[in-house]
């Protein structure tokens, strides 16, 4: 999200209905910086629109990099060690997914990010030895947090949670209709989306996956598949919306934390789905850093994963392969 965490890819969007009936409830709107679709069940026909922007007003307060008043601005800058609730569980997730990744997602990246011009600072001249002399302040394993207060091993490490928080803001406006004993909804914000229950038509919901092609920035407009989902969470990331050329070489926003470059292999996008949104908003990018091959491999050893990988062949041509659970989910269009 701009001004909160940079859409880089809505690689999922809600299929539309017609007219939403009397006792379900459907609200849009723009908030931090992308576009969020509401819909739930509703006895009363309560809109809680303004309760739900005001959670996520102040959900931007504790993991903007764009705020800069933010508590993630204030740790960066080194200015405040203290933490909170939203900050501690973002924090913990990633560590979480960190480890068993083998460092493939790190929220510590955001130097990187920002060194290869797909951050919160300008693109700058891209030198290996700079690059190298980064990687000396990247690894969470540099960071520890305690009794809500962090401390780096070195001054420098940043932190960007934009992999991770659009997926937990998800989980937090699910959280609050739960509260309000909603039984059914579509939460989406950012093209990340959760859902509970059945539709108004009584029926799962169905979402739509974009095509991974160069510069397809309309979503819904260009779809590969259709996918039926219910008491989950979805996410999708790929390198088809955000990347540049410089030179004849196309850049890919996505980083290997590990090597300091943008990856360079042949899966086009991923879409994951969890119990919940901020897991399977960080898995998508953790695939998008292994590849296809060791995206695979890893899946096997994980619990309540499922994934949709799609990927160029050697000659060029679209290629899908997912998880065993979620072809039975699955419609290609």
């Amino acid at each position: 999200m701009r001004n909160f965490i940079i859409v880089l890819l809505l690689g999922c969007v809600l299929i539309s209905c017609n007219k939403i009936s009397s006792n379900y409830v459907n609200f849009r709107g723009f908030v931090q910086g992308t576009t969020y679709n509401i819909t739930y069940s509703s006895v009363d026909s309560i809109v809680y629109k303004d309760q739900i922007e005001a959670l996520l007003a102040v959900f931007d307060t504790s993991l903007s990099t764009y705020n800069k008043q933010s508590l993630i601005t204030k740790i960066n800058n080194n200015k405040s060690k203290k933490t909170d609730e939203y900050f501690n569980e973002v924090f913990e997730k990633s560590k979480e997914v960190y480890t068993k990744t083998n460092g493939a997602f790190d929220i510590t990246v955001a130097p990187l990010v920002n060194y290869w011009g797909f951050g919160f600072e300008n693109k700058d001249e891209i030198a290996d030895t700079s690059i190298v002399s980064i990687l000396n302040y990247v690894g969470l394993d540099k960071v520890k947090l305690s009794n809500s207060i962090i401390e780096k091993a070195d001054p420098r490490v940043t932190i960007d949670a934009n992999a991770i928080a659009q997926g937990y803001s998800v989980d937090i406006v699910a959280k609050f209709l739960d509260t309000k004993g909603v039984s059914n909804y579509l939460i989406e914000i950012g093209g990340e989306l959760k859902t509970k229950g059945v539709n108004k038509k009584g029926k799962v919901w169905r979402i739509g996956i974009d095509r991974p092609f160069d510069n397809n920035n309309i979503p819904g407009q260009n779809l590969q598949a259709i996918i039926k989902l219910q008491d989950k969470s979805l996410a999708t990331s790929g390198n088809y919306r955000k990347f540049y050329e410089r030179d004849g070489i196309k850049y890919s926003h996505t980083i290997n934390p590990k090597t300091g470059y943008p990856v360079n292999h042949t899966l086009l996008s991923v879409t994951v789905i969890a119990d919940d949104c901020m897991t399977a908003d960080a898995y998508a990018t953790a695939f998008m850093v292994l590849g296809l091959e060791k995206s695979l491999q890893l899946i096997k050893k994980l619990d309540n994963i499922e994934a949709y990988f799609i990927y160029s062949d050697k000659n060029g041509k679209y290629q899908v392969k997912s998880t065993p659970e979620i072809k039975k989910l699955i419609t290609e269009v």
